[in-house]
């Protein structure tokens, strides 16, 4: 069933939320402890300062964090014609390391509409500037709309009776333009800011050197457990109140086996898994996953995760390399793809 609204003609609707976003240090933690990430820059200032960073660093996803929050106006309000969302593909550009510090300003934008057999795939695109004025990463988001007929007449109610209460407003867009099919005309221009050109220009203090790795080489698996703890934990730091990660009943009505973990702390295992291996979390530049599949959680049992990567190309001139990452669970793929883009010393 098509959503009842014309999608297509929201194309390019855009906003800037009206406050910015403050990255905390304990925050940071927080993220590295629910993405099982133990690189000392997350966790330690000394550390992130023999790196060259002048205060603790983010791991690779935790812009996501600032993005569930700045995409609840479009997604509650704008794009209300669906009755809920499924997370198929991920985007981050890297073009500056987050810090703790860092205020970053949000813009959203609905990029890209496309109908796939008969459902409606958006692409929401993420730009934080931070208090510089630059630009330090770009999200795309890929996202399936499902209308009413698609899943269980109950699942709403089944929602609202676990859902977490007393949740806070969506962030404001900055400009108070009706929800039309047109983009907001008064909104502060993404291409008035430049892209920072940190991430690819700082000197990499990775544990690898480029001279020291080739196309076809493996990284040292890594499997990675996960109980309903830690989906809890991760829906609580990264603010996904998805009750799919943890409640039974809803899961079930939404067709799946059981509770299922998310597929951001999936992303985040794998970027964490990564720069272990690296040894500089500052030195990935681009890291994309189609999210095919997912890692079953039971409520007395644990759900493994296998991570493995291979180097897939690399690039003397930027002294750059590509890793394709696997993540497997229970025999399943859960990504479809996914690379990682990396700068070596």
């Amino acid at each position: 069933m098509e959503a009842a609204f014309d999608v297509a003609g929201l194309i390019g609707y855009r906003y800037r939320v009206d406050d910015y976003y403050e990255v905390g240090r304990e925050k940071i933690r927080e993220y590295a402890r629910a993405v099982q990430d133990s690189h000392p820059a997350h966790w330690s200032e000394s550390a992130a300062s023999e790196l060259g960073f002048a205060g603790l660093v983010a791991p690779a996803t935790f812009a996501s964090i600032v993005a569930m929050r700045a995409n609840r106006d479009l997604l509650e309000n704008v794009l209300a014609g669906y009755d809920m969302f499924v997370h198929t593909d991920q985007v981050f550009e890297m073009y500056k390391p987050v810090l703790a510090g860092d205020r970053l300003i949000s813009d959203v934008e609905l990029s890209s509409v496309r109908r796939v057999a008969g459902k409606d795939l958006l692409t929401v695109t993420n730009t934080f500037t931070d208090q510089s004025g630059q630009i330090v990463q770009i999200m795309h988001t890929t996202i399936v709309g499902i209308t009413g007929d698609d899943v269980d007449a109950d699942i709403s109610d089944a929602i609202a009776g676990v859902i977490m209460s007393g949740l806070e407003p969506a962030p404001s867009p900055a400009a108070s333009a009706a929800h039309s099919g047109h983009p907001p005309t008064d909104q502060p221009a993404q291409a008035a800011s430049r892209r920072s050109n940190v991430s690819r220009t700082r000197l990499p203090r990775t544990a690898i050197r480029f001279e020291d790795i080739a196309v076809g080489d493996e990284l040292p698996a890594r499997t990675v457990r996960l109980t309903r703890g830690d989906l809890v934990n991760y829906a609580g730091v990264a603010g996904d109140v998805n009750p799919i990660h943890w409640n039974e009943e809803v899961a079930s009505l939404a067709g799946l086996p059981d509770v299922i973990a998310h597929g951001m702390l999936t992303m985040g295992l794998g970027a964490g898994f990564v720069t272990d291996w690296l040894g500089d979390p500052g030195a990935i530049i681009r890291y994309g996953a189609r999210l095919s599949n997912y890692t079953v959680v039971g409520a007395v049992s644990a759900g493994d995760v296998e991570f493995t990567g291979r180097i897939k190309s690399i690039d003397p001139e930027t002294r750059t390399a590509t890793v394709v990452l696997t993540a497997k669970s229970a025999g399943r793929k859960i990504f479809g793809l996914a690379t990682i883009d990396v700068r070596l010393k």
